[in-house]
């Protein structure tokens, strides 16, 4: 049987009704081919062992053909998978319950083409893959182009756990695994559970480590910290672990990084990041992504895996994951109590509460009634829309921001019909495991993990992410809503579980990350000054935004407030510095 496990750069398939290109750039990956049928699956280790032999790789193409969905759920940690099958005149395509690891694909008319990145695909195209203006309105307003999109014309990708198949002529998608969530608030099982979910945790760690030397983010925060001490446990020897500081007041977490690391007794790494380092690294990391991306921890991110990398570790351990399975995200408390007021007797709602509240010449003047009227005023607005009244796209208003010939050609409401349709997926009635389904798709799959990932192949370091250990995923999602969030306490059940693990101050500390001082370095930084915005004078001429809109913005608003302000100076400096590389001459007009 010819099967070959080799480095694919380029694969071409014939069939009778298709041909089909793939571009998988460097990217190690397995080619089996058994008769007319071939497989080709790259970053599942343990999926490559169950098709090593022809008999498991016959019946496992067997199972692709008759019950995809069931025989991808087999498939565990960040993978891509394509199956031709040449008897059926078939093509699928799947990726990972996380999309660790990015499908993009595009049917045109002389076949189907697909890849690892947007680029690569949109390349494979007549012309190249033109820019979507659509695109960069949604990159704008959410920092990031969230799948099935992509900033190129007639060029998706697949969304987590997704599948699509493609017959010659038409694609079907569907999904072979979403989350599901447990019903349960019964609280008898509670220290039993403990005990599982740190055995499922250590387990985790395990099947994620080697071979080479692998190492562990380390921010001080609790999952981070709960990866580095495992990694410390599962191969009995003190962790490698690396962490980012900053010398700005209010954002250096570096001294819980150090009350992990002694506590673990971990070999600790440490850099702090500069004002110059951003100067000299921002058009790299921008340009490192297949679209424009403005996420601005990649920056930190990456500076951790390029030290790592200097120390010969070959693979990476992140904590990503743990807040949306565990409920760690501040605003899962926020909105849990404006969902409490929608639920409040409809007679008070209406006739007692806003009454009093909701008229501004009543409440203005008065600063703790103003404050509950702004409560009321957003509980009113259901979900997921609430979470856009902070957006500052939102606040600002898009006519303020773009140009009206810019406008013209962008449906300014479609980011708010994504993520409705999105959450409506999740049928469970709590509002937190709403919210976990959501930033399922919205904070992991289409921000963080792209952040970590593309930061770490710039630097040649592989990644894994126990927190998203298919078993811990299922243990997790089967949890009480109440275990999750409890009135305004964050995970009780997973502080709880790790109380004898971990150090007191890291369980009590508060949420964080890797948050990066830009606006209040651009301040005072002339060098950054001059790259942000010698960018931005080079973006308002390509119509998109108001050029009197960012003149607004230099002059005015970063004074009132740099930190707040310059999260949308940053999204449009990547965005620029992208443009700049592969889209020199895109204008909107």
């Amino acid at each position: 049987m010819p099967v070959r496990e080799t480095d694919v750069h380029q694969l071409t398939h014939q069939s009778a009704n298709y041909h089909l290109d793939v571009s998988l750039d460097t990217t190690t990956a397995c080619w089996y081919v058994l008769d007319d049928r071939s497989v080709l699956l790259w970053g599942a280790n343990s999926a490559r062992v169950e098709l090593a032999t022809d008999s498991g790789l016959s019946a496992y193409m067997d199972r692709l053909a008759r019950e995809p969905a069931n025989a991808l759920k087999t498939l565990r940690g960040g993978w891509g998978l394509a199956f031709a099958d040449g008897n059926r005149n078939r093509l699928l395509l799947a990726v990972d319950r996380a999309a660790r690891s990015s499908v993009c694909f595009s049917p045109n008319a002389s076949g189907f083409a697909f890849g690892l990145t947007a680029r690569d695909v949109g390349a494979m195209r007549d012309g190249g893959g033109a820019i979507r203006s659509q695109a960069l309105f949604d990159y704008l307003y959410s920092h990031v182009i969230s799948a099935p999109e992509t900033v190129f014309a007639d060029v998706e990708r697949l969304q987590p756990g997704e599948f699509l198949e493609f017959d010659g002529e038409s694609v079907t998608r569907n999904y072979y695994w979403q989350p599901t969530y447990g019903s349960a608030e019964a609280s008898s099982h509670f220290f039993p559970a403990r005990e599982e979910m740190m055995t499922l945790l250590e387990r985790a760690v395990r099947r994620e480590v080697g071979p080479g030397k692998t190492a562990a983010f380390l921010s001080g925060g609790t999952d981070s910290s709960t990866i580095a001490g495992m990694l410390t446990k599962v191969t009995n020897q003190p962790a490698e672990t690396y962490s980012i500081g900053f010398d700005a007041p209010g954002f250096d977490e570096m001294e819980y990084a150090r009350i992990a690391a002694r506590h673990f007794h971990t070999n600790q790494n440490e850099y702090y990041v500069t004002p110059d380092d951003l100067v000299t690294s921002i058009p790299e990391v921008a340009r490192a992504y297949d679209q424009p991306f403005g996420n601005s921890s990649a920056l930190p991110a990456f500076f951790c895996a390029r030290l790592a990398a200097t120390d010969g570790v070959t693979k990476m351990l992140g904590g990503d994951g743990g807040d949306e399975i565990f409920g760690g995200n501040t605003r899962y408390v926020k909105q849990r109590m404006f969902d409490a007021y929608r639920h409040m007797p409809r007679w008070l709602d209406r006739t007692v509460v806003e009454s009093l509240l909701v008229r501004p010449t009543l409440t203005a003047r008065i600063p703790l009634i103003s404050k509950v009227r702004s409560y009321v005023e957003q509980a009113r607005v259901p979900m997921p829309d609430r979470m856009r009244t902070y957006n500052l796209v939102e606040r600002l208003g898009a006519e303020a921001i773009f140009t009206e010939a810019f406008l013209a050609q962008v449906d300014t409401a479609a980011p708010a019909h994504g993520d409705a349709a999105w959450y409506a997926q999740c049928g469970h009635p709590a509002i937190v495991n709403k919210m976990l389904q959501y930033d399922w798709k919205y904070t992991l799959a289409d921000n963080d993990l792209p952040k970590v990932v593309g930061t770490c192949n710039m630097v040649g370091v592989r990644v894994g992410f126990p927190m998203l250990d298919e078993d811990l995923v299922e243990f997790a999602n089967a949890l009480p809503a109440s275990w999750k969030v409890k009135g305004v306490q964050l995970r009780p059940f997973f502080k709880s579980a790790l109380a004898g693990f971990l150090p007191r101050k890291i369980i009590r500390k508060k949420k964080h990350g890797f948050g990066l001082p830009f606006g209040l370095w651009l301040r005072k930084h002339a060098g950054l000054q001059q790259l942000a915005f010698g960018s931005l004078e080079s973006f308002r001429d390509r119509g998109v935004v108001r050029r009197e809109f960012i003149d607004n913005f230099i002059n005015t608003r970063l004074q009132e407030h740099a930190g707040y302000y310059g999260e949308l100076v940053w999204t449009m400096i990547m965005l620029e510095q992208w443009l700049q590389a592969y889209a020199p001459h895109f204008n909107s007009k």
